[in-house]
């Protein structure tokens, strides 16, 4: 009985192991590409290391490329779209938990058909709507999309959480003359910081990899955010650039990666100090 289940762990990790380097061995060939040469390049067969990382092709993307706007773009959109969100879905959960309506199943329900809408299915008639009120090429119109892309599936996650908290802390509060402004304020967002940081992750990473909202709605290279700027940088290049596309790639993901880590220590703490019991 022991040895199966030694046998049954080491093939879980063995598996683990397989997995994991299927879905980061494509993020290390672009590391690898953005430190090469030309002739490693097209070398066969193909290199799996540099032999000398060219640090120098970043400093090339930062200097040479329009990079550095692509990000700031992103970060702006992003940002917005996040505060957008929150202060959208926050009051829409904390209702859907607290108040019992005659259709709240159905309104529920009506939210998650709007999550399971495509981008890609309303972006041309919002394309011609935008036209017509003089709003495409802008961030306003970009962010609008983006915040109504975001909410359904972030209501849904904040009042699953928020249905957790036990009434009888907003009852305390209410005891103590706060209304129910007052308690969402002071009791359930104290409460509720894992469950919005979260939340955060899941916005941020949905809206910096977005890619067809401001391809289509957006037509000047200034505002480009870095999942279509990426596009035209390879695009509008003469040149040899697979190594530069690769070393833009990395720093267009370096972001979200630093988000997640920096995001993902604060649940943690945030859950392990902060526990209720109701």
């Amino acid at each position: 009985m022991r040895q199966r289940r030694i046998a049954a762990t080491i093939g879980l990790y063995a598996v683990y192991v397989v997995l994991l380097v299927v879905f980061l061995f494509p993020l290390y060939w672009v590391f690898a590409t953005s430190l090469k040469t030309i002739p490693e390049l097209f070398h066969s067969p193909p290199v799996l290391w540099p032999k000398v990382p060219q640090g120098q092709n970043y400093n090339h993307v930062l200097v040479y490329t329009p990079v550095v706007t692509y990000l700031k773009n992103s970060a702006i959109l992003v940002f917005f779209t996040v505060v957008g969100t929150l202060v959208v879905s926050i009051p829409a959960a904390f209702g859907f938990s607290r108040f019992r309506m005659r259709f709240s199943r159905q309104a529920m329900l009506g939210v998650l058909m709007c999550q399971m809408i495509s981008p890609l299915v309303i972006v041309i008639p919002l394309y011609n709507y935008l036209n017509r009120v003089h709003l495409l090429n802008s961030y306003f119109a970009v962010i609008l999309v983006y915040i109504a892309i975001q909410v359904p599936p972030t209501v849904w996650f904040l009042k699953g959480f928020l249905d957790t908290i036990p009434v009888s802390m907003e009852e305390a509060a209410w005891l103590d003359g706060c209304n129910r402004l007052q308690s969402l304020v002071r009791i359930i967002l104290p409460v509720s910081v894992p469950a919005i940081a979260s939340a955060t992750v899941l916005i941020v990473i949905e809206s910096w990899s977005q890619f067809i909202v401001p391809f289509i709605l957006l037509n000047s290279d200034r505002l480009y955010p870095v999942s279509v700027g990426l596009i035209n940088l390879q695009s509008t290049s003469d040149v040899i650039s697979t190594h530069y596309l690769a070393a833009a790639s990395i720093l267009a993901v370096l972001p979200v990666v630093v988000i997640f880590v920096v995001l993902q220590k604060f649940i943690v703490s945030a859950l392990t100090a902060g526990s209720v019991k109701g």
